[in-house]
């Protein structure tokens, strides 16, 4: 990061950014109405050729819980598996970690809050319980070529707790990484982050775990999620999980909305010169199917407006106001 005068300039360099798209799990899980199996996996697919380094697919989570991820088995079997990308299914305990590796997903994403409140009101456990789950399921796919990744809801501040202090973030860390979980997720579940907390969170992060695959999942609740972004890219992240459409949202925290958007992060993040890895056009491509499948429009950005590079016809009459105008100019 340089300084020129008061602004601030951010150049990648050409760093590599790794997206990781979550709207087939994390946006469709709180839709009101289930997108049809076959479109999922259509959809799926044609993201797969979109150059993400990972799809959270679905979710082996009760039926009952989440109803429209209740084809979580059809949906991953039925999709076209892209090499280099990575196929990854969020599991709540050890019975979605079965139904899950029967599916040969590539990765597990475990789950649990380091608040304890909106632990009990989404899983309706302790966080000491959740962790006991995530580590025994741990335990039961080491010697297996799955990975795992825990996702810590909650880690930048909770809506009815309040701010939740590093620490704590830390200390859960800490376990997970004494079991063997080889990457976490710091999730802004609510949308209550801000850069400067972003930057410091991450940089102790970095700090205590550099070996550790680190993630950020940003929500774009107050509308900060890309100033987010900048901000953990500036302590050293360099993977970031993104929603088409910036879809989703958490049924048990109040006021939380949509992800970041995929493709509006993108669009960012290739301006300022880091190398994402994506196609971007193929992208928006997918993201405008979005409103055909869920029934409504979504809040991406770019998808409407176009990229900042694209620009739009002159209109006729524009030549005609020129010659007027230049008739007029004095001699």
């Amino acid at each position: 990061m340089s300084s020129t005068g008061n602004a601030v300039v951010l150049n990648g360099q050409g760093k590599r950014v790794f997206i990781q798209e979550v709207a087939t799990r994390d946006g469709f899980q709180i839709e009101p109405r289930m997108v049809p199996t076959q479109d999922k996996i259509a959809l799926i697919d044609r993201l797969s050729q979109c150059g993400l380094s990972k799809i959270e697919v679905t979710s082996f989570t009760s039926p009952k819980a989440i109803p429209t991820l209740a084809d979580a088995e059809d949906v991953m079997r039925g999709i076209a598996r892209v090499p280099g990308v990575t196929y990854a299914a969020l599991v709540p305990n050890m019975r979605g970690a079965e139904r899950a590796v029967d599916c040969d997903v590539d990765e597990l994403n475990l789950v649990m809050s380091v608040s304890e409140t909106h632990n009990l009101a989404n899983l309706r456990m302790t966080p000491g319980q959740s962790f006991q789950q995530a580590a025994q399921v741990a335990a039961a796919v080491r010697s297996s070529r799955t990975s795992l990744n825990l996702s810590l809801s909650c880690a930048f501040g909770c809506p009815m707790e309040g701010q939740i202090p590093t620490d704590t973030v830390l200390t859960w860390a800490a376990r997970a990484v004494e079991a063997g979980i080889g990457g976490i997720t710091l999730c802004d579940t609510t949308g209550m982050a801000w850069p400067s907390q972003v930057f410091a969170r991450c940089s102790a992060f970095r700090l205590a775990f550099p070996q550790t695959t680190l993630t950020v999942h940003l929500h774009n609740t107050r509308g900060m999620a890309l100033a987010n972004v900048l901000a953990a890219l500036q302590a050293g992240v360099d993977r970031f999980d993104g929603a088409l459409g910036g879809l989703g949202g958490c049924p048990y925290a109040p006021g939380a909305s949509g992800n970041v958007c995929t493709e509006d992060m993108v669009h960012m993040l290739e301006l300022l010169n880091y190398d994402t890895g994506t196609n971007l056009g193929a992208l928006l491509e997918a993201s405008r199917l979005l409103p055909g499948l869920i029934g409504h429009d979504t809040n991406g950005q770019v998808a409407k407006a176009g990229r900042t590079h694209d620009l739009h016809p002159t209109p006729d009459y524009v030549e005609t106001a020129r010659q007027h105008a230049l008739s007029k100019a004095p001699a």
